[in-house]
């Protein structure tokens, strides 16, 4: 049994990571977060202790180890993205393995310092990138890697997710905190995409605003027009119809990729892989870092070129512009 504490416990996403610590069969000592809406732990450890305070969190995780003898082996980390690289480098120097959401860090030199603190704290990193281990994608990258080699795919990627006014209020809505719409929504897909197509060759924006982001990305093997967006006007109106407010698309060579079940347990796999040796570790997570940092920093050109149809879409205000 391994010995988890976990930072973030009131996020949207901390009841998985607790759920495949569970799952897993491992032990959780205790979580942080400055927020202490976090009821949700009674449905799994009960017995954790729990602090808002960092320093009382660490504090206690010191006097588990010298007064107790009980050693920590990994911190789970659910917190907004510009925390990442701090709670990670946090849980190298406790002595424990880091398990962090994605995106991993905002840019790529983060990962370069990161690597260094592994190599001095002789621990790892490891990140969740749990389309890698669901089914539907392991068959399309099989596919892929059995074609031509020669062949080059036309993908369209759509991915469109309403949030409301509240958005632009919270961190998420601060692109220097979560890093715009590609990082925040978007990253587990060009992850996705880099591990089926390869390397980046060419990586354009068309049109980046608060609410959307869309461009053109060339792998070694695909050549992909994307759309990302979290303004529910932008949904096609056969999903507003049905009630819906998300709608997500993966075409290749125009058939659909049908991937809209099957992600209840994606997060204890990668749990089990990690704890078996097998964690998606730095240098995994460094293209799709690669590719959001280049599109947060790019200037957009426009309609021009090989731009996803939704691009032409009418850009809305801010709501508090």
């Amino acid at each position: 049994m391994k010995n988890f504490a976990l930072v973030g416990a009131s996020g949207y996403i901390a009841p998985r990571h607790l759920k495949a610590i569970k799952d897993t069969n491992n032990n959780l000592l205790a979580a942080l977060d400055t927020f202490d809406s976090v009821g949700i732990m009674d449905s799994y450890f009960p017995e954790a202790d729990f602090f808002v305070e960092t320093e009382r969190f660490d504090r206690h995780l010191e006097k588990l180890k010298y007064d107790k003898g009980v050693n920590l082996d990994y911190v789970s980390i659910c917190t907004p993205n510009y925390l990442h690289d701090s709670h990670i480098r946090m849980a190298l120097r406790r002595g424990a393995d880091a398990i962090c959401e994605k995106p991993l860090v905002l840019n790529p030199w983060n990962l370069d310092a990161l690597q260094r603190m592994e190599k001095e704290s002789g621990q790892r990193v490891f990140n969740i990138l749990q389309l890698r281990v669901h089914q539907s994608i392991i068959d399309l990258k099989k596919k892929i890697e059995a074609a031509p080699k020669d062949k080059i795919f036309d993908v369209d990627l759509t991915y469109l997710t309403s949030r409301g006014n509240w958005y632009y209020t919270s961190w998420k809505g601060d692109h220097s905190k979560s890093g715009g719409i590609a990082t925040n929504i978007g990253v587990h897909f060009y992850d996705m995409l880099s591990w089926i197509f390869g390397k980046v060759k060419e990586n354009v924006v068309h049109v980046q605003t608060h609410d959307r982001a869309s461009g053109y990305l060339e792998f070694e093997r695909a050549r992909v027009r994307w759309f990302l967006s979290i303004n529910y006007d932008v949904l096609p109106d056969e999903i507003k119809n049905k009630g819906q407010r998300t709608y997500r698309s993966i075409t290749i060579e125009g058939e659909e990729l049908e991937f809209s079940g099957g992600f209840t347990d994606l997060h204890t796999r990668v749990y089990e892989g990690i704890i078996e040796g097998r964690g998606y570790g730095l240098e995994d997570a460094r293209q799709a870092i690669e590719i959001v940092h280049q599109i947060r920093n790019s200037k957009p050109i426009g309609l021009i070129g090989e731009y996803h149809p939704f691009a032409q879409k009418k850009i809305a205000k801010h709501p508090f512009k």
